[in-house]
């Protein structure tokens, strides 16, 4: 896997402070994608041993947050190989840290095992997140005042109250940013 960027102390990619990673590679190709330059699968470095370790240091101070996964398309297959034994690193050394990640796929098709995005290591994958961020940013639908996405039709889900109900669950936002009104 290649990636593209990685940002330290990001606080536009989730809730807090947090390390960002954009993975490389991308099929969805969104109409004004914020992002067309990861959509090279080679675009960028080598995702390698020392880039991982180099994300687990960054995320070991108490005032980090957690890991933010974006692109590219981290649910790529190519990348889903390279990001679920990471991400269960991720897990273990850090179980109170959270996981964010941005995907164009869609929840219900994720659940349903539909499209390529279906590998051996997507259940690997959602069981390390905490929050996903689904489905492809539509030109047609950008907002700027949405938190965390840029258009109305992607959905900001709680991934194990998902899993547990075995139905899409949203995120609750901090009540003073659910209530707010821009």
């Amino acid at each position: 896997m290649q990636y593209a960027n990685i940002k330290e102390y990001d606080i536009a990619n989730g809730v807090g402070v947090r390390t960002s990673l954009f993975v490389s590679g991308c099929r969805h190709h969104c109409v004004e994608c914020f992002n067309p330059e990861a959509w090279d699968f080679q675009a960028g470095k080598p995702f390698t041993p020392e880039v991982e370790e180099e994300i687990l240091a960054s995320l070991a101070p108490d005032y980090v947050d957690g890991l933010s996964l974006l692109g590219g398309e981290p649910l790529e297959p190519e990348n889903q190989r390279a990001l679920a034994p990471f991400l269960e690193r991720v897990r273990e050394q850090y179980p109170r840290k959270s996981i964010w990640l941005w995907t164009g796929f869609v929840w219900e098709d994720l659940m349903r095992g539909e499209g390529r995005s279906l590998t051996e290591d997507l259940s690997r994958i959602l069981a390390c997140l905490d929050v996903l961020v689904d489905g492809p940013f539509i030109l047609g639908q950008k907002d700027l005042l949405l938190r965390f996405r840029g258009s109305s039709n992607q959905r900001i889900i709680d991934v194990p109250a998902s899993l547990a109900a075995g139905e899409l669950v949203p995120w609750k936002d901090e009540p003073l940013f659910a209530s707010h009104g821009w």
